[in-house]
């Protein structure tokens, strides 16, 4: 059985695993896909005739849930490809 100080010393440093450059790529496409789902929300809240709040909380409007979920999902998709390039 190998010893900690044997499996340590044939690992490689953490600075040739660790890219930073994609750290932060990672970490900027973050932001972004999150700027971009409030930005969607906010449309969605806009151009609704009705309290989005209201129909979800109160009234337990499912199909409303789940057509808001599956607006998220699209951009979720979108942003994955633009992303991936």
């Amino acid at each position: 059985m190998a010893s900690l100080a044997t499996i340590a010393a044939a690992s490689p440093p953490l600075a040739a695993v660790l890219d930073l450059n994609a750290l932060l790529a990672a970490i900027i496409y973050s932001v972004a896909g999150v700027g971009m789902f409030a930005a969607a929300f906010w449309v969605i809240i806009r151009i609704a005739p009705f309290s989005i709040r209201k129909e979800i909380e109160e009234d337990q409007n499912t199909a409303l849930g789940i057509i808001i979920g599956a607006v998220f999902i699209g951009i979720a998709v979108i942003i994955g490809a633009a992303i991936s390039g």
